[in-house]
């Protein structure tokens, strides 16, 4: 089976848990910290680490004193990890359309949804791009909102030739199995706001006030105060061993990823039933690769079929404002259009560094052959 994705491992990232796993200091220590350095090297600015993307999108909010009777404005067309991150701070999130072009925010219909208890705004780096980013920043200093990006897909790309995460506001990165570098596990903060920084460093120890420092150096608190909610969010030093070594072979999986979606786009461009999302691949490097199939009307029978020729495919996301959890009557009032008319047509193929081109020809060919045969009309 060519699989969706999966994690890229190699036996420098197996010795590097080896060798945390003898020395038997398994939790949060110097490895945690080391892997911050090079992290706030890698971004040029200072880098918490936290136990994943949920959790560091989760306590940015907290951080930022957003809480129970505020909203944060969130497209719809994401993971439910963005969403419950805004739920966990007792905020409402309020789900927003996105671009047709671009599956990212769109601002024109975030701005029809902002009220008086509007807080914070997160734009989601749908499959690894980020749009116009500058118009996020102009629309959240217009209406005085702090900008929290899910940059989860987004590790290694560059808008306006800066690095996503070395500028804005609070940036959030994921670090789980499949993304574009893993720990295992795990995810980032990156924020040159030391207020955030400061209460993020506590709050992902369960609020135990100065415990980060001493966990860098093998020790823990026994005698403390906390003032503040906490949460069990650190990292452990074998997550961060796997995340030192991912990183140093980053550039070499960025490349990779690249050149495999841009074999993807050369082979699909022409198909009139395919629309594919424009990325420039100087910039971005692609978590995910999606594309829309015009007119797809049975999605599960096109899975079956290219699951029955050893390909793995799935969708990128179930709407969360179709979600019993989620659900709001504003919704009904002011429809997600575009959400509501793509998330149908969406596919997504493999996309994962042990994939080869040789790969990607054949699921092309394959995804092209269900086509053909009208079987997802």
């Amino acid at each position: 089976m060519l699989r969706l994705s999966k994690s890229c491992i190699s036996d420098a990232e197996k010795k590097a848990v080896l060798s945390v796993l003898d020395n038997e200091f398994l939790g949060m220590g110097p490895k945690v910290k080391e892997f911050e350095d090079k992290l706030s090297s890698f971004f040029g600015r200072p880098v918490m680490c936290v136990t994943n993307g949920t959790a560091a999108l989760h306590l940015s909010l907290q951080a930022c004193g957003i809480g129970k009777g505020d909203e944060v404005l969130v497209p719809s067309l994401t993971y439910i990890a963005s969403f419950q991150a805004i739920t966990a701070t007792g905020a409402k999130p309020i789900a927003c359309d996105i671009e047709s072009r671009n599956f990212l925010l769109n601002i024109s219909d975030a701005e029809k949804r902002i009220t008086s208890k509007t807080k914070a705004i997160m734009p989601v780096h749908y499959t690894g791009g980020v749009g116009r980013l500058d118009s996020v920043f102009k629309f959240a200093r217009q209406y005085n909102l702090r900008v929290i990006e899910d940059a989860a897909h987004a590790f290694g790309t560059t808008y306006k030739n800066k690095l996503v995460g070395s500028f804005g506001d609070i940036s959030c990165f994921s670090f789980d199995g499949i993304k574009n570098i893993t720990s295992g596990e795990g995810g980032c903060i990156v924020t040159k706001d030391k207020k955030v920084i400061n209460k993020v460093k506590d709050s992902r120890l369960l609020g135990v006030e100065k415990d980060t420092d001493k966990r860098y150096r093998k020790e823990r608190s026994w005698s403390f105060d906390v003032k503040n909610q906490g949460w069990r969010y650190h990292m452990s030093d074998i997550m961060a061993a796997i995340g030192l070594e991912q990183l140093n072979r980053f550039s070499e999986f960025a490349k990779k990823r690249r050149k495999l979606a841009k074999k993807y786009d050369d082979l699909l461009i022409q198909n009139k039933n395919i629309k594919l999302i424009p990325r420039d691949y100087k910039s971005v490097v692609p978590h995910i690769y999606v594309v829309r199939i015009i007119g797809l009307k049975n999605r599960e029978l096109i899975i079956k079929n290219l699951n029955q020729k050893g390909i793995q495919v799935g969708y990128h996301y179930h709407p969360n404002h179709w979600l019993s959890y989620f659900k709001d009557k504003q919704n009904i009032k002011n429809p997600l259009k575009v959400t509501d008319e793509v998330y149908h047509e969406l596919l997504s193929l493999p996309l994962h560094p042990d994939l080869s081109e040789k790969n990607v020809s054949y699921i092309v060919k394959e995804l092209i052959k269900v086509i053909e045969r009208n079987e997802v009309k």
